[in-house]
């Protein structure tokens, strides 16, 4: 209210997100619009608008122009709001900022009220609305195969880890974006088969799922007060539901070979199993370090990747090329 005391109306911009269901409004959000003389949205496939107008809200489909609304408002001490997207409206809000700092006349009282907001994960629904889009309109996503992507997969994990050794929280940001987009992928991808298709909502609904399934402690009643407890429940819930005749069972052969024998001897040493063969040759021998490695509580392949990384760099050093980029101070580019 102006120094007077002669009331001057309100104006509201009322933003809200196309990522939570329509209707679903906040009690704040939903007042004002009952209480208001005057409703505008300027996008008429708003997804708000069916809602509201089912809720027996008169609503304006046109353009908010600032000095109209403000000599409305000021006018007759009169509240109107402008439904908009979370971005606002420049052009309104540039206007009002304009009207207001003259300081020549009055204005209404302005309010910016969040009608909805984005839940975590709420950008998730962006990336599934993209990615259907991309399916159908590019000729080369269209036509891609689970096969097809395969390599991608396993491309992108690299990367990520390499991300994670190097410690660049940018790339690591980056490569785990370009782990997610290989999930949605291949989801769209399953959506589309004739005989057995499933969604991105069926990859996520399993493994909430499995994840609630196999966390006892956290979603039911019993306790574990140590990582040590967490684990054993785990390998008990794995147990239960995999059913396996053998620890070796659901172990990929294909992954890289120090992996592969790191994961076998932790299979084999959980189950209280001493099988490693003593064969000769360097395989056997990398064979009986990996093992050694995981009882130890070391990751052979991380440790391995650590030294070789050190090599490189001894090499590069004994050629007298540089470590680091000297534009950039990040490690020195490689074939």
């Amino acid at each position: 209210m102006p120094p007077g005391g002669t009331a001057t109306g309100r104006l509201v911009l009322l933003t809200t997100s196309h990522r939570v269901a329509p209707g679903l409004l906040s009690w704040p959000a939903w007042q004002t619009l009952r209480a208001a003389d005057r409703v505008l949205c300027a996008d008429p496939e708003h997804p708000q608008l069916p809602y509201l107008r089912e809720a027996g809200i008169e609503i304006e489909v046109a353009a908010a122009d600032a000095r109209e609304l403000v000599d409305y408002c000021v006018g007759g001490a009169r509240s109107a709001v402008v439904v908009t997207s979370a971005d606002g409206e420049s052009a309104l809000t540039d206007g009002l900022a304009r009207l207001a700092g003259s300081g020549r006349e009055a204005v209404p009282e302005l309010e910016l009220l969040p009608g909805s907001y984005d839940l975590p994960g709420a950008r998730l629904l962006d990336l599934v609305q993209v990615m259907d889009r991309i399916r159908a309109e590019c000729p080369w996503s269209g036509i891609r195969t689970h096969e097809d992507l395969a390599k991608y997969g396993l491309e992108e994990a690299y990367e990520l880890v390499e991300a994670i050794e190097e410690g660049d929280r940018e790339a690591l940001r980056e490569e785990l974006g370009d782990v997610l987009l290989q999930v949605i992928f291949h989801a769209r991808i399953a959506q589309d088969d004739p005989d057995e298709p499933f969604s991105v909502d069926d990859v996520a609904g399993g493994i909430v799922d499995k994840l609630i399934h196999r966390h006892p402690h956290v979603f039911g009643e019993e306790a574990a007060e140590t990582p040590e407890d967490v684990k054993a429940h785990w390998l008990r819930t794995k147990a239960i539901e995999k059913q396996r005749t053998s620890v070796t069972e659901g172990v990929p052969l294909g992954q890289p070979a120090l992996a592969l024998a790191a994961k076998l001897a932790s299979r084999a040493r959980t189950a209280g199993i001493d099988a490693l063969p003593p064969g000769e040759g360097i395989g056997y021998e990398l064979l009986a370090l990996a093992a050694r490695a995981e009882a130890q509580g070391t990751d052979p392949e991380t440790a391995l990747r650590a030294a070789a990384r050190t090599y490189r760099d001894a090499i590069r050093e004994a050629e007298g090329a540089p470590l680091t980029d000297p534009g950039t101070g990040a490690p020195a580019a490689t074939d």
